[in-house]
């Protein structure tokens, strides 16, 4: 998730699998393979998702749910509205301002487990609990998620604190009540957390006073949702309307589950393109070619390259964004690890003008990105956006790919 997501002064926000699955850590985002039940319709498996200012009032470009949280085995639920849906990340975190329901903590012998997971700018930082998770009809039960800023728990420790990022801690820091990431794998680590060469200290053993780096077994592993489904478990598919290029003040769409699985989510002539081994698929821009580059609802632009290489100016104002005198217009190549190709063409406007509006929804927002493409939220207007996760059977072929 990369996301220059406020309208006034914050800076970028890269998606997980940027920082994961593009070399950091080399994890790519988790690898634990996948099936998907094709089957007929059984259950309701489309969740109305809304891009407007989300719960903080200060979003831009942010395709917000609605997730219903229980304890395990009960009826103890609630619902939480204002989730960021982020298809460039994985696993269910909350806020522990937004959560009532009083879940367990995951336990290493006697200490809690945390865990620290970074984006571009920020981290995360709280305990491991298990929730039953109910999206749409359908559930996953037992899953593993993250509560951010848990009260009474452990102090970020330094391996978490030291990477120069900045912690959300608030529904004001987030601009969202947590991050709902359905993104191409089943686990935020994988197997890179669950050996000790290597292993990046995502996990820790913590008491009240301080926390160890520990190795992390993939079932304990915060996890993407949709892959511990009964049904539809084999990816999503984000749907937004087609929007004005002056941009809209909120803008209703669906986050279906599943693709192929039932009469409602069907691949049709989508164009898939897999991903390499990064997670990553190529975008060729002017002859150059950028092999980082991916497909993420959890960024609010298009984030690529940088001024010297567009020739669009930064925004003094917002930074992080671009801002033309004129909305300038970009064509690149795709190319996915399976050979398939597509050409797209897309438009940057003045993120400063844009914002001086009451809108929350634009089509044409964009800021840097050194050496990769970003194709965030703006990009899926008009669209129905796939997204396979790893291992997963579906029409397309075995996950992971996006498609659209």
């Amino acid at each position: 998730m990369f996301l220059s997501r406020f309208k006034l002064n914050y800076g970028p926000w890269f998606g997980l699998c940027l920082l994961l699955g593009s070399g950091l850590f080399s994890l790519g985002c988790g690898h634990s393979g996948g099936t998907s039940n094709l089957l007929p319709p059984v259950v309701n498996n489309t969740l109305p998702i809304t891009v407007n200012a989300g719960p903080a009032g200060n979003y831009a470009d942010g395709a917000f749910t609605s997730v219903t949280v229980c304890v395990p085995k009960t009826t103890n639920c609630q619902v939480i509205h204002g989730v960021l849906v982020d298809t460039g990340s994985v696993g269910l975190r909350l806020l522990a301002s937004a959560l009532t329901v009083n879940l367990s903590n995951q336990t290493s012998g006697s200490a809690t487990v945390g865990e620290c997971l970074p984006f571009s700018s920020f981290y995360t930082w709280g305990p491991v609990a298990n929730a039953d998770v109910k999206l749409a009809g359908e559930t996953a039960s037992n899953l593993p998620i993250q509560i951010i800023n848990a009260s009474g728990f452990a102090a970020a420790p330094s391996g978490c604190t030291s990477q120069g990022l900045s912690a959300v801690n608030t529904v004001n820091d987030l601009g969202a009540n947590g991050i709902l990431g359905v993104g191409i794998y089943n686990h935020d680590c994988g197997s890179g957390c669950t050996a000790t060469t290597n292993n990046p200290n995502l996990y820790y053993a913590c008491t009240s006073s301080s926390c160890t780096a520990m190795n992390q077994p993939l079932a304990n592993q915060v996890q993407n949702p949709v892959s511990l489904f009964a049904h539809d478990n084999n990816g999503v598919i984000i749907s937004l309307p087609s929007i004005s290029a002056s941009g809209a003040l909120t803008a209703s769409g669906s986050l279906i589950f599943g693709i192929g699985t039932q009469a409602d989510n069907g691949l049709g002539s989508a164009t898939v393109f897999a991903t390499n081994s990064s997670g990553n698929i190529n975008v060729s821009y002017k002859g150059t070619k950028y092999s980082n580059s991916y497909i993420d609802s959890g960024s609010n632009g298009y984030f690529f390259l940088d001024s010297t290489t567009t020739g669009l100016p930064a925004c003094s104002k917002n930074t992080g964004f671009y801002c033309p005198t004129n909305p300038a217009t970009f064509s690149v190549t795709l190319a996915g690890s399976n050979a398939s190709t597509g050409n797209l063409s897309f438009s940057i406007d003045n993120a400063d003008a844009l914002f001086g509006s009451s809108d929350t929804a634009y089509n044409d927002l964009g800021g840097p990105n050194p050496n990769s493409f970003d194709f965030g939220l703006a990009f899926f207007f008009g669209r129905n956006v796939y997204t396979a996760i790893n291992g997963a059977n579906t029409p397309g072929g075995v996950g992971p790919y996006w498609a659209y």
